[in-house]
């Protein structure tokens, strides 16, 4: 216990680094992961392309390799000044939207097509149509896959830790120079994200059990 009493500065400050990594990512996966579902069930050519080339490409890149882009490829660029915890909430956000638009995908195929069908034929627009009838259905359909994807971005967060970023995933080696036990630093680093992935487990119960009794 004395490894985070006597270190609970470093300690907080990971904390709140990865909790800010997880939330920041996490909403650019699902606003970005929504937007490219759509695109990719979209009637227009185009939409449905794009978007199937975004996921098949930035889905085939190692995360690593995101983040030395991010991290290396956007200073380059002449663009505003972004600090490398902004840098990796882009780099995890930009890339876990793949998984977020294929957990929706699959959600839009629980969906009978008659219902769409019928919206369409009452005179409702694409937009209708997937902003009240598909996209409320497929996201209490997804339920356990999609919050299994927020975990995934939980446990993603500690690549930013080989990018100057003070998270969980950096605290061994940041308390290893004041001399503490490396095994003991990483077990508690192992609990701590055990707690927070049992927290995401919580809210996956009550959203089940919230959207069963909806239907």
């Amino acid at each position: 216990m004395t490894i985070i009493t006597e270190n609970f500065d470093l300690w907080g400050q990971a904390l709140w680094n990865t909790v800010l990594l997880f939330v920041g990512g996490a909403g650019i996966a699902l606003v970005l992961g929504t937007v490219l579902g759509v695109m990719r069930v979209s009637s227009v050519p185009a939409a449905r392309a794009i978007g199937t080339a975004y996921v098949n490409i930035v889905r085939n890149t190692p995360l690593t390799l995101v983040f030395f882009l991010f991290v290396f490829g956007y200073p380059s660029l002449g663009l505003p000044r972004m600090d490398y915890t902004a840098l990796a909430i882009a780099a995890i956000g930009l890339y876990a939207a793949t998984y977020v638009t294929e957990v929706l995908r699959s959600g839009f195929n629980t969906i009978p097509a008659g219902q769409a069908e019928a919206a369409r034929a009452l005179g409702m627009t694409f937009g209708q149509v997937m902003g009240t009838v598909v996209l409320p259905q497929a996201f209490r359909s997804v339920v356990p896959p999609l919050i299994s994807a927020l975990i995934a971005i939980l446990k993603m967060t500690t690549i930013a830790a080989g990018f100057s970023v003070l998270e969980l995933g950096a605290v061994r080696a940041n308390l290893s120079e004041r001399g503490e036990n490396a095994m003991g630093v990483l077990l508690w680093v192992a609990l701590i994200f055990v707690l927070m992935v049992t927290v995401l487990s919580l809210v996956q119960r009550v959203l089940e059990k919230k959207w069963r009794i909806i239907r």
